[in-house]
């Protein structure tokens, strides 16, 4: 009779990928990690790799806690038009700050970034390739605007969530995407 069910050592062979991907990504940062080293590290082949996760972006996002699939977010940002993607993008932005367990993961995140440079290195070649390289070359602009976009989201983040300034720690989300969605937009919409 064919076993059905769970494959025996699936959990433990995903947790192995995800220890040697923190392990890897700690050592060489976000591009110096590959599928294949991690795949290494792990003891499995790369397709399982695959098969657990489906790209670099998605280990790295779990491995590190992320709040968020970094293909999701893109697709979420870039679907619809172009004159909206301030308003989409905040408003993204503040549903993953308001939700609490991916609140809790973004100040984790924080925390981390803030006290080790190796987690500073990490996220940053993370956002850059996995983020606003995407979205700057999807919406066809410089990628110092994108940057400015981060910016101003890390400012509102910290700002609102982190430091609790009033009356923007406690500004309705309409209010605040009122407010923030057009600074974002120019971003997008400048020549």
């Amino acid at each position: 009779m064919a076993r059905t069910g769970r494959r025996p050592g699936q959990t433990e062979t995903r947790e192995a990928i995800l220890a040697a991907a923190r392990d890897l990504f700690g050592r060489n940062g976000y591009e110096g990690a590959t599928i294949r080293a991690i795949a290494a590290e792990a003891g499995v082949n790369p397709a399982l790799v695959h098969h657990f996760f489906g790209s670099k972006d998605q280990v790295f996002a779990t491995a590190l806690h992320l709040p968020a699939d970094p293909g999701v977010v893109v697709a979420a940002i870039l679907d619809g038009p172009r004159a909206e993607v301030g308003e989409r993008l905040v408003r993204l932005f503040l549903t993953l700050w308001e939700t609490p367990a991916s609140r809790d993961a973004f100040f984790g995140v924080l925390r981390s970034v803030s006290t080790t440079e190796q987690a500073a290195d990490m996220l940053r070649g993370f956002i850059q390739g996995a983020l606003l390289d995407k979205i700057a070359d999807a919406l066809d602009i410089p990628p110092l605007r994108v940057t400015g976009i981060a910016a101003q989201l890390v400012g509102l983040a910290m700002v609102r969530y982190v430091i609790q300034v009033e009356p923007l720690a406690g500004a309705s989300h309409d209010d605040v995407l009122a407010l923030i969605a057009p600074a974002v937009q120019q971003y997008v919409d400048r020549p």
